[in-house]
This record gives C-alpha cells, sequence and structure tokens, in this order.
C-alpha cells in the first residue's frame, strides 16, 4: 500500500496496479482494501485501467480525522484523483455507490463517469420506519463504545441470523469488523442518511455518465432502488446482472465495467 495525504492532513493508505485511465474503486460498509478485500476485482480490471483501490478513512491504513464529514471523504478521492494524474472512473460498491455519486457531482469534470453496484436505498415507504431506528440504536451503541454490539446490530438489520452472528462474533476476523465499527455510521448515518428512500433529487444533479446495477437474486428491493436511482439520473443507464447477489462475482462485475468505461 501507497499513502498520501488528504486536504484535511489525514493518510489516506491506497494500492495501484497497471497503468491507462485512472478508475477509483470505492468499497462499501466495513470494507478493508488493504485487507485483500476487492484484490480479484482489481486484478481483472489492471490490464485496462490504473486501478486505485485504497482504505477509505477510518479503516485499515487510513487514518481518520473527527468530525466526521462527507465532503472530507469526497477530499480522499479527489486527492487519490489528482495523484492519478485525473481525470478518473469511480465504481461504487454498496454504500460506496452513493459516496462515488457524491463525489461525481462535486467533482464536476474530474469524474469521467461512475458505475454503482446495488446502492442500497430502499423505496419501500415501510421500511422507512425500521431505518431510522436502526440509525437511532447504531448512534447509541457507537457513543457508549460498543463496537462489537454495532456491528452485530448492522448483521442482524440486514438479515444475518443471530445465531450466525453470535458465530461471527467468536470467529478471527471479528476484531478486525470492531475495529472498523464507527465507520458504519459514515456510510449510513451521513452518507446514505434519512429518509432511506432513492435521493432522486441529489442523482439530477449528477452530469456525469453513470451505470447502475444490480443483480437479479439479490434483496428485492435492490433493483427497484437501481431503477429509480438510474432513471433520475440524466445520463443514466440501468443494467441488471443474472443470478448475481449482494456479493456480485467479480468476473461476471468486470467485463460490464470495461464495457462501461471503454465505450
Amino acid at each position: 500500500m501507497n499513502t498520501l495525504s488528504s486536504h484535511d492532513g489525514t493518510t489516506i493508505a491506497y494500492g495501484k496496479q497497471s497503468e491507462g485511465p485512472a478508475l477509483i474503486l470505492v468499497d462499501g460498509a466495513l470494507t478493508v482494501h488493504s485487507s485483500g478485500s476487492g484484490s480479484e476485482l482489481a486484478g481483472l480490471l489492471a490490464p485496462r485501467f490504473t486501478v486505485c483501490g485504497f482504505d477509505r478513512r477510518g479503516r485499515g491504513e487510513s487514518g481518520d480525522t473527527l468530525p466526521y464529514a462527507v465532503d472530507r471523504e469526497i477530499d480522499d478521492i479527489e486527492a487519490l484523483i489528482d495523484r492519478a494524474g485525473g481525470p478518473a472512473f469511480l465504481y461504487g460498491h454498496s454504500s460506496g455507490g452513493p459516496l462515488a455519486m457524491r463525489a461525481a457531482i462535486r467533482l464536476g469534470s474530474k469524474v469521467s463517469k461512475i458505475a454503482m453496484y446495488e446502492p442500497p436505498y430502499n423505496n419501500d415507504p415501510g421500511a422507512q420506519e425500521s431505518w431510522s431506528q436502526y440509525l437511532r440504536q447504531l448512534t447509541e451503541t457507537l457513543a457508549e463504545g460498543r463496537r462489537g454490539d454495532a456491528v452485530a446490530l448492522f448483521m442482524r438489520f440486514v438479515g444475518t441470523p443471530a445465531e450466525q452472528v453470535d458465530g461471527m462474533r467468536r470467529a478471527p476476523f471479528w476484531p478486525g469488523m470492531e475495529a472498523v465499527a464507527p465507520t458504519l455510521a459514515y456510510d449510513h448515518a451521513a452518507i446514505l442518511g434519512e429518509p432511506w428512500s432513492v435521493p432522486t433529487e441529489l442523482a439530477a444533479r449528477v452530469s456525469a455518465p453513470a451505470l447502475v446495477m444490480a443483480g437479479d437474486a439479490s434483496l428485492p428491493f435492490m433493483p427497484d432502488a437501481a431503477r429509480v436511482l438510474s432513471q433520475a439520473i440524466p445520463q443514466g443507464q440501468l443494467r441488471m446482472l443474472e443470478g448475481q447477489t449482494h456479493e456480485v462475482n467479480p468476473g461476471v462485475l468486470a467485463p460490464i465495467l470495461v464495457e462501461f468505461f471503454t465505450s
């Protein structure tokens, strides 16, 4: 991993592969690039792009500067674009997608195109109260320093059975998840925010061409959110990936990204 200093002095750790147009991978909740997550996708994209994967602030080998602000994360992306010689393509998975979208709006011509896989919005009115309750509980749990409980809260919210969560808490990887637990508030309370529905007015401000993807074997609300978001972005397009869940297969995803970013 290499490092750079973001605009507020925070150290951001990143990895870079190959040469060509810059493509920055923006991870979703709890993902730490330096742990090896995303390496397969980066390797598949490296023959066509200069692929930059990074530890988002508060994760892995990157630092963190409080108080948190979404603009500071966008500053991190801008610093990576500048380091790569910009402009750049952005790909965001899950909650990394909404961050990439916000970066594209603020950074303008520095972002050539963006792609998002299953940005986790939910337009079901019945889901709004459960999301608000989750955010309240998350805020309280983190304020009390109960990082493990915060991760468990998130896992249960996304449908992981309680007995499976209990098993995960005894697994060797659990301390690593606890270490980045505060960033759940970054992704969910700050970037996604309330309500949980697709922010169509925000999406309408995206000037770059955008590809929004979802898997047809994923959670039912994901394809609907992707459709609504793609329609709200002026140069948006939708693509459904057959047989894919939220954990999309890099071998399926990579050719689609290559096609979109090089067309």
